[in-house]
């Protein structure tokens, strides 16, 4: 609500901006709140950076839609120009955070283990209506965006809890604990973490702490490295198609690379031609998707013992505090470089 104070709602995935205020005008009346004011409510969505978007009646798959650190606000039309984010999303707190606290092993696998649960919840089909629909196909596709949006909240978390970090001391250290995490991701066979974590290191207003790298051991210079290597996408991603390529089931994919190659097969030619369907096409389609369901063909299974800081880490790896804001990120970084001096 504009005042911060806030109403839950249980919903689906692909629920519209219509459904969404209906419960929440069902909320409102059973908590005795103004008669006539349920009547105007508008939904806005509004991010980290305060910018607004009013959202349409007829909207699907809304929550889909958000950004990392944006919140839904139900308000009347008159209280839109007041909205505001929330204070948490503005105010930034350095200083030491649960991954300071918590093993590397533990962190990757519950990584893991989360967007493989994540991962199979994706329809193949999913995938081409991403690419050939568009936002059309929206309510079809979901799981998809979903998986795609936390893979951005894990690189903008790495950045995050980097740059957080005000000694320089425990900043390395955390640099040299992101690439063991890494390290445990590839090993689980799990690429989209691993190269989530990667891109959050190689984020601009991180790698330009050279004094915190410098001190970086050269064993995990050299390991980050060829980290790096593995996500380059010269030539058309060759190092990654040859690592994935040796690997069997189960494997979590870098699910934006399978996108890219389904959107050249589907840009890259007609679906018809002279009035006819391009067979060659779709059965290159086809086959690509089917590449997703070999990558589930077995489950996955990971050593993870039962115990309260088990508990403690799985939840907080399924719901990171991340500043998404890129020029908050380097003001971090500008301040951390200049203390180092």
């Amino acid at each position: 609500m504009p005042d911060h104070s806030y109403v839950t709602i249980r919903s689906r995935l692909s629920a519209s901006v219509q459904d969404i205020l209906g419960s929440v005008t069902e909320k409102l009346q059973y908590s005795e709140e103004p008669a006539g004011r349920e009547d105007s409510l508008i939904l806005v969505a509004v991010a980290s950076s305060g910018e607004k978007v009013l959202l349409q009646p007829t909207e699907d798959c809304v929550f889909t839609t958000l950004g990392i650190n944006s919140h839904l606000f139900a308000c009347t039309r008159d209280s839109y120009e007041a909205l505001v984010p929330l204070p948490e999303e503005i105010q930034v707190s350095p200083g030491d955070t649960e991954i300071h606290r918590v093993e590397p092993e533990d962190v990757a696998n519950h990584l893991t283990a989360f967007h493989w649960e994540l991962f199979r919840c994706v329809h193949e089909l999913e995938f081409v209506d991403y690419v050939f629909h568009g936002e059309r196909g929206r309510r079809e596709t979901a799981n998809l965006e979903l998986l795609l949006q936390r893979c951005s909240e894990v690189t903008h978390w790495v950045a995050t809890e980097v740059l957080l970090c005000e000694a320089q001391g425990k900043r390395v250290q955390l640099l040299k604990k992101f690439i063991k995490i890494a390290a445990i991701c590839k090993q689980n066979q799990d690429l989209l973490s691993f190269y989530a974590v990667v891109m959050g290191l190689d984020n601009a207003a991180v790698s330009r702490l050279r004094l915190t790298w410098e001190k970086l051991p050269g064993k995990f210079k050299n390991l980050f490295r060829k980290f790096e290597n593995l996500t380059d996408p010269c030539r058309n991603h060759k190092s990654y198609r040859e690592v994935i390529s040796k690997m069997k089931p189960p494997v979590i994919p870098f699910v934006p690379l399978i996108l890219k190659d389904l959107t050249f097969l589907h840009e890259g030619s007609k679906t018809l031609v002279d009035g006819l369907v391009n067979i060659e096409k779709l059965h290159s389609v086809a086959e690509k998707v089917r590449t997703v369901r070999k990558y589930r063909s077995r489950p996955l299974c990971l050593d993870m013992e039962a115990s309260p800081h088990h508990l403690q880490t799985k939840a907080y790896v399924r719901q990171f505090q991340v500043i998404d804001n890129q020029n908050l990120l380097f003001e971090l970084s500008y301040k951390l470089e200049a203390n180092s001096q």
